[in-house]
Order: structure tokens, then sequence, then C-alpha cells
């Protein structure tokens, strides 16, 4: 508790914190502005209706479930980063840039990312419009009307995007991070009360029952986000004239869950994709069209098909971003270039084989428990069997790491400013 306090001492953390929540007011105040032409009974019903968009709301920080004009909020540069990330893998120079050029390299990357930013979301709100236009959600715009609200939508994700860069420039946290972190939120006070409306004196053992499923996925959440192997490395003792250089003992921590929130990303897009295939179907072929949209409603309506297909993607695409991410080859060679060696292990290729090990055994676990978390609605629904009670292990999973990343931040100038002195 006085750790907290101690926050607002300082003024210019205390400074720092209320800009940064300043910036999330004003990122609010844009979800809350629709786009012309919506029918808010209708949008809610289809909401309600369709768990992938509620996913997709997650990473709008609430915006697209009132299609405001942030409605895709930071989708589309999480979109263009996973591109630019999978980019480095069929280009070598990509890779060069990456991981050799240091923090000017990643630079510049972040730059590119930005740009493709601008046609990936200018592709996704008109994606987006043609769907919910075909399911009658929002009445079917003239051209000019339509190409304005892709316009407008696109800026808004840029706008969306300058102010998650606003605030990680405060280093009290990541702003792309505290944006859906904040859309996650404004979300409770409505479950709360829904939750309470919908009690009885029946329903007694399932809201128990619900209650202790979350205690114990907050610990399972924060377990795996925390958790990490820590390989022990050792230094050669090197003489430079007449000093002796190395001979430390270290350690290089493997986190278990690696790939953080991406592989549901990923899981997520594939899921989606039909939908939107059905909508460039259409205008080809309209029978086609509905024909590949019953298909998609259909598949997702069938929970049990639904959840093990997810489950399985989401395992998948976690050693697949895994591997993108944390190169063996790459650590080997820098760990052999620095004079470093794991006890035990020759360097060179039989340490890459020994990481490779490692990390395929560790992403095992993580990658399991990402893919229940991704199915985790589903089973609450099943247990307790009332509708109102789910509980979105996603969105647990983006809360515990947003806020152990914001911690871990504000903590560490509050110990900076402890050692200059600054109370």
């Amino acid at each position: 508790m006085e750790r907290f306090l101690q926050i607002f001492k300082v003024k210019e953390l205390r400074n720092k914190i209320l800009i940064v929540l300043g910036l999330l007011v004003a990122y609010r105040v844009l979800a809350a502005i629709p786009i012309p032409g919506v029918d808010a009974a209708a949008l809610q019903n289809y909401f309600n209706s369709n768990q992938l968009l509620g996913f997709l709301n997650f990473f709008s920080g609430g915006g697209l479930a009132n299609l405001s004009v942030v409605m895709l909020g930071v989708g589309p540069y999480i979109t263009s980063t996973i591109v630019m990330q999978l980019m480095t893998i069929i280009f070598p120079k990509m890779k060069a840039m990456y991981y050799e050029e240091g923090a000017r390299g990643q630079a510049k990357f972040n730059q590119y990312s930005r740009l493709l930013t601008v046609p990936f979301a200018f592709v996704q709100s008109y994606g987006f419009l043609s769907l919910l236009i075909s399911q009658g959600v929002i009445a079917r715009p003239d051209t000019f009307s339509l190409v304005r609200n892709v316009i407008v939508i696109t800026c808004g994700s840029m706008i969306a995007l300058w102010l998650g860069e606003l605030i990680t420039e405060e280093k009290v946290g990541n702003g792309i991070s505290l944006i859906i972190l904040a859309g996650i939120i404004s979300r409770l006070p409505s479950s709360v009360g829904l939750a309470f409306a919908s009690y009885t004196a029946q329903l007694l053992t399932s809201y128990i029952g619900f209650i202790v499923i979350g205690l114990l996925l907050i610990a399972g959440v924060v377990y795996l986000n925390e958790g990490e192997r820590k390989i022990p490395v050792a230094y050669a003792r090197r003489v430079r004239g007449t000093k002796m250089y190395g001979g430390a003992q270290s350690y290089l921590p493997l986190k278990v869950n690696q790939a953080g929130m991406i592989p549901l990303i990923f899981a997520i897009s594939v899921l989606l994709f039909p939908q939107f295939l059905a909508q460039i179907v259409v205008l080809f072929s309209p029978t086609w069209g509905l024909r590949v949209s019953d298909f998609a409603q259909g598949f997702v309506a069938n929970q049990l098909y639904y959840g093990i297909f997810y489950f399985l993607l989401v395992f998948v695409f976690t050693y697949f971003y895994t591997a993108i991410t944390f190169n063996p080859e790459e650590v080997a060679k820098n760990l052999q270039q620095s004079g470093g060696f794991v006890p035990g292990i020759r360097p060179g290729d039989s340490t890459e084989k020994y990481f490779h090990g490692v990390v395929n055994r560790i992403t095992f676990f993580g990658a399991a428990f990402l893919g229940l978390i991704a199915i985790l609605p589903i089973i609450v629904q099943s247990v307790t069997g009332v509708s109102v009670l789910t509980i979105s292990g996603t969105a647990l999973l983006i809360v515990v790491a947003v806020a152990l990343e914001t911690m871990r931040q504000v903590d560490s100038q509050l110990t900076v400013r402890e050692y200059e002195g600054i109370e």
C-alpha cells in the first residue's frame, strides 16, 4: 500500500499517470461516437449471437460493439505487426533489419508496420461494413456514404495508434495494451449488472462455481504469464593484458508463454476468414456466397466442433509463433560469441539442439493452456448451464498481462527515483 501511495508523491510520475488516464478517456469518447446509419438494437443482437466478433471487440478497445469511428481500434496495427514478423521468415533482409541492426533496425521495422496499418485498416473497414450490411445491421448506403465511412474508420484506426504511442512514450505501460484493457474494463459494469439481474436462489451453486473457476483461472493466468525456465549460463575466463574477464554465472530465462496473445489473434483470424470469404464470393455468385455464409455460421453454432477446432488452431499457432520469435540458432550463436555456454552442453550445434528441446517442451504446456483459455466460455457455459455466466480467459489474460507489465514499469521508475534520492 505504501508503494502505491508513493506513486502520487512523485510529481513527475503522478503527471505521467494523469496524462495516460486523459488519453484513455479521449479514446473512450471516440469509441462512443458511432458512424452514421447504425441500428443499435440490431447491432446488439448481432454481437450477442456472434462470439468471434465479441472477441475482436476486445482488440478495438470496445469500439467495434458501437460501430464507432474507432471501431477497428488497434486491430489493423496488430495485423500489420504480425505480417511484418512473418516477413522476417521469408525475406532475409527483413530478418537482418529486425534482429541484427539493433534499435535502429527495430525502429525502421516499426515504421514499416505503421505504414502497413493504413491499407489493412482500409480493407478491414470495408470488409466489416460489407458483412454488417449483408446482415441488416446497418442500412445499405450509397457509394459516397460507404467510401466516407471507410475513410473515417481508417482515420480512426490511425488516431487509435497515435494515442497508443503517446501513452507508450509516458513509460507507465504499453499504450496498445492499455487501450485494449480500457475496452475490457468498460464492459465490466454492464456484465456484473446483468449477472445480478439474472440471479435466482436456484442458481446459487452455479454462481459459487463461477467465482471459484474465476479465481483459479486468474491464478493460472498469472502462473502462465510469469512462468519461465531458467537456463544456467557460464562465461569462460579470458585474460586481456593484466586483467581477467569472465568466469561469471548467469541464466537465460525462457518464458512458458513466449507467444503472448498472438496465437489467439491468428486463430480468430482463421475462424473469421469464411465469413469474409462469403462477402467476396457473393459479388460473383450470390448462391455460393450464401452457402459459404451458412456453412460458417453453422460451424460456429456447433459448440463441440467449433471448440475443438479453435483449441487446435491456438495450439498449433503457439508453436508457430514461438518458432518465429525465438531462434535457437541465433541465441546459440550469440552466446558462443560472448564466451558463454550452458554447463554440460558443447557450444554451437549441441547448444542449439538443447534450446530446441527445452523450448518445445515448455511451449507444449503454454500452448495447451492458451487453448483452454480460448475455449473457456464454452466450458463454463456447459458446466454452469447459465449463458450469462461466461468467463473470458482471453480478457483475463489481457488484464493480468497488462497489469503486471504496467506495475513493472511504474515500479522501475519509483526505484530509479529512490536511487536518485527523490521521494
